[in-house]
C-alpha cells in the first residue's frame, strides 16, 4: 500500500488526480449537465485540489485512522 500512495503523492500521480478532477467537471458540466452533473463537476473538484496541493486524502484519511 507504500507504494501506492508514494506513487500518488509523486509528480505523476498528483498529475493523475489533477486530470480525473479536470475529467469529472467537463464530464459534469459537458455531458450530463441538470443537477447531477453539477453534484459530480463539484465533486471533480477534490481530486483536482488535492492534486494541487499534493498529499493523497486517502492517506491523510487512513493514517488519522489509524492514530485514533
Amino acid at each position: 500500500m507504500e507504494k501506492f500512495f508514494g506513487f500518488m503523492e509523486g509528480p505523476a500521480g498528483r498529475l493523475l488526480r489533477i486530470a480525473a478532477g479536470i475529467a469529472l467537471i467537463g464530464f459534469g458540466v459537458g455531458k450530463m449537465g441538470g443537477a447531477g452533473g453539477l453534484a459530480v463537476a463539484v465533486a471533480g473538484l477534490l481530486p483536482l485540489a488535492m492534486g494541487a496541493w499534493g498529499p493523497c486524502l486517502v492517506h491523510l484519511a487512513m493514517g488519522r485512522l489509524r492514530r485514533a
